[in-house]
């Protein structure tokens, strides 16, 4: 009898283990593309100051999930052109994943989506501030894991607000993950604009 499980219910442990995946810690990717990645205008560099200080002026206060989604994620998403085309942004799209030995099937729904036709662009998984933003590694690899992008990398964003973190899925027989280092609005500069700067180059990768 096939078994469904609930994709926020699994643990990194339980992702690795299911899809035989492992983490690739010697991956410069992130580290290089930041030397290719597009500058930014003094417009967007304002824009982004103003979004980390209504964040820190909302963040006294507990912030759900759809408050990250809705201060932080959408302007992001905004200045990176992922409303615009050829882009298509979506919100909890639906995915259904059975594991290697179809003993089991993992549902759950991406929390942001963003398309380039077929192409699933970017996957993004929020949570709430009280939680780290490693809480949502397990689900949003799951995701990316299903994607129908398997001869090429596929990318994911995890954040609960305040923390901001890449991941790169390569497509091989045994998948390997590469985790961005975390850009935080606790620090003094302002690390939204490296994350704008990354958004703009995985967009850049599927024009």
């Amino acid at each position: 009898m096939v078994q469904t499980l609930q994709a926020s219910r699994l643990s990194l442990y339980d992702v690795k283990s299911k899809f035989h995946l492992q983490q690739n810690r010697n991956d410069s990717f992130f580290i290089d593309l930041l030397g290719a990645a597009p500058e930014l205008s003094e417009f967007e560099k304002q824009q982004l100051d103003r979004v980390r200080q209504q964040y820190l002026y909302l963040a006294d206060r507990p912030l759900l999930e759809v408050t990250v989604k809705m201060v932080t994620l959408s302007p992001l998403l905004s200045l990176a052109g992922f409303y615009d085309p050829p882009f298509y942004t979506t919100l909890e799209e639906s995915i259904e994943l059975v594991s290697q030995d179809g003993a089991e099937v993992v549902r759950g729904q991406i929390d942001i989506l963003v398309l380039q036709q077929a192409i699933w662009v970017l996957v993004i998984e929020a949570k709430s501030i009280q939680y780290d933003v490693m809480v949502a590694l397990p689900q949003a690899l799951t995701y990316m894991i299903a994607s129908p992008n398997h001869t090429q990398p596929r990318f994911g964003l995890i954040t609960n607000g305040r923390e901001f973190r890449f991941i790169k899925l390569d497509s091989e027989t045994d998948p390997t993950y590469t985790l961005s280092k975390v850009f935080s609005l606790s620090e003094s500069e302002n690390h939204l604009y490296v994350v704008l700067q990354i958004l703009k180059f995985l967009g850049q990768l599927v024009k």
